[in-house]
């Protein structure tokens, strides 16, 4: 899909942070709110992701996520463009799912 001529994408975040202390976990809570005000959603436990409509926008939101990393535990961040992350697959147990769609139009901050 593109916006205006631009390119789709989307940006994935998968980590695995520690939440032994209370500090680990308020960290662990930071991180995830931060992802949230940020128009990510879980897709799954601890990974999150967020359309984005040009490589521009991705690279915003992809600073954002480097902002707000806590100092430990493990954070992977991916790149997909549209067409790609619709090949995905989704099963819940064996039944086929679908993936998610590119919204027709991105909420603006």
């Amino acid at each position: 899909m593109t916006f205006g001529g631009l390119r789709a994408m989307w940006l994935l975040v998968m980590f695995d942070l520690p939440v032994t202390t209370k500090l680990d976990r308020r960290r662990y809570g930071q991180f995830r709110k931060s992802l949230l005000e940020n128009g990510f959603f879980a897709l799954q436990y601890s990974v999150y992701a967020r359309p984005c409509p040009s490589e521009e926008n991705l690279e915003v939101h992809r600073n954002r996520v480097h902002r707000a990393l806590p100092p430990r535990g493990g954070v992977r961040i991916m790149t997909f463009t549209d067409k790609q992350f619709a090949r995905s697959e989704v099963y819940y147990g064996k039944t086929k799912g679908q993936s998610e769609e590119m919204p027709d139009q991105l909420t603006l901050f």
